[in-house]
């Protein structure tokens, strides 16, 4: 069953469409990486998913619910953490969750649990201008689930972070999404989608160019190539279709030179660059 279905979701500015007309579904339980450049309509996306701005054509059902004529009613069935950091920083972690809490009508109890789930408990009375970037975002998400959502929007929940908080993130992404919920991901980091995602769409200016599982992506549009490791330690890469290639892996072959040799598959970023033209960081 699907958590999120679009069908030729527009979103115009002044004549502009910066979304171009999406049509996809997300599955109950599922990351769905959701991935393209600056500017190519990922947040504007997620505003018109989470009701906070209307579609100029189309329609979209999150949670069960009519973005545009359900409002009131998916708002506690979704659950968002953009990517600019809006907490109140002279409130303790427990006092900002405490705060969204009534909001939503949660028992206080709860707030225990989700400091719990990110590892917060310990740190849950200090002030939140005393957290580390890492913390702030942790908390970010634990304000997101305090309702139990059925649907996470992650707006680049790793932007800025140093690597080994990002991964604690993903760790927790991925728990998440272990104990049924439906993550809907957007990120600049190909890796993370790769690591996280079952499924990955490209956005390019405003409109999908792919979407499938990563390692169907990369099979099908990526570069099969070899690797090897020769005596002096210098590394080599052939590609497969390139016949050039294969007579100098023949020629090498035969003096022995090489060391080792081992299949290397594409990268995401390499397959989003051959659909796209461009980077994510562009």
């Amino acid at each position: 069953m699907s958590a999120i279905e679009t069908e030729n979701l527009v979103r115009s500015y002044n004549g502009v469409r910066a979304v171009d007309g999406l049509t996809f579904a997300v599955e109950e339980g599922e990351i769905f990486g959701f991935l393209g450049p600056n500017g190519a309509g990922k947040t504007t996306t997620i505003r018109m998913l989470t009701g906070q701005i209307r579609p100029t054509e189309g329609r979209a059902v999150v949670a069960g619910c009519d973005v545009v004529r359900e409002r009131e009613r998916l708002k506690p069935r979704i659950g968002v953490v953009f990517e600019h950091q809006n907490l109140y920083e002279r409130l303790s972690g427990r006092e900002n969750l405490r705060f969204s809490a009534r909001l939503y009508g949660v028992p206080p109890g709860r707030i225990d649990d989700v400091l719990k789930e990110v590892r917060l408990e310990d740190r849950a009375d200090d002030p939140v201008r005393r957290y580390s970037n890492g913390m702030k975002q942790r908390l970010l998400i634990a304000r997101a689930l305090l309702h139990r959502p059925e649907v996470l929007f992650l707006d680049e929940p790793t932007r800025g972070l140093d690597p080994t908080v990002a991964r604690e993130i993903r760790h927790l992404i991925a728990g998440l999404a272990h104990e049924g919920a439906t993550v809907f991901l957007t990120t600049h980091y190909m890796e993370e989608a790769d690591q996280l995602s079952r499924r990955v769409a490209f956005l390019d200016r405003g409109r999908i160019v792919a979407l499938d599982t990563p390692s169907r992506l990369k099979v099908a549009h990526g570069e099969k190539r070899l690797t090897g490791i020769l005596e002096t330690g210098d590394k080599i890469t052939f590609s497969l279709g390139d016949p050039e290639d294969g007579r100098r892996l023949g020629e090498l072959a035969g003096t022995g030179c090489i060391q080792t040799l081992h299949s290397a598959e594409a990268t995401l970023e390499e397959v989003f660059i051959r659909l796209t033209g461009r980077s994510l960081t562009e």
